[in-house]
């Protein structure tokens, strides 16, 4: 279901949505606040190029 207080980002539709809203496996968060939410895609991609540079190091050590 979801928080009824929290952000989300639908994949679906590409929003930003509030509380219960298009089904769990659509959706990323939840977020603290709009903003966030709206900046889902971007936050995942810094967060996937992190951890791919730690399996860069992790297999050159």
């Amino acid at each position: 279901m979801g928080d009824p207080n929290a952000w989300y980002y639908c994949l679906t539709h590409q929003t930003a949505e509030k509380g219960v809203g298009c089904r769990g496996g659509d959706r990323m968060g939840p977020y603290p606040d709009e903003a966030t939410a709206r900046r889902a895609l971007e936050l995942a991609g810094r967060r996937t190029e992190a951890e791919d540079e730690a399996d860069r190091e992790w297999r050159d050590e």
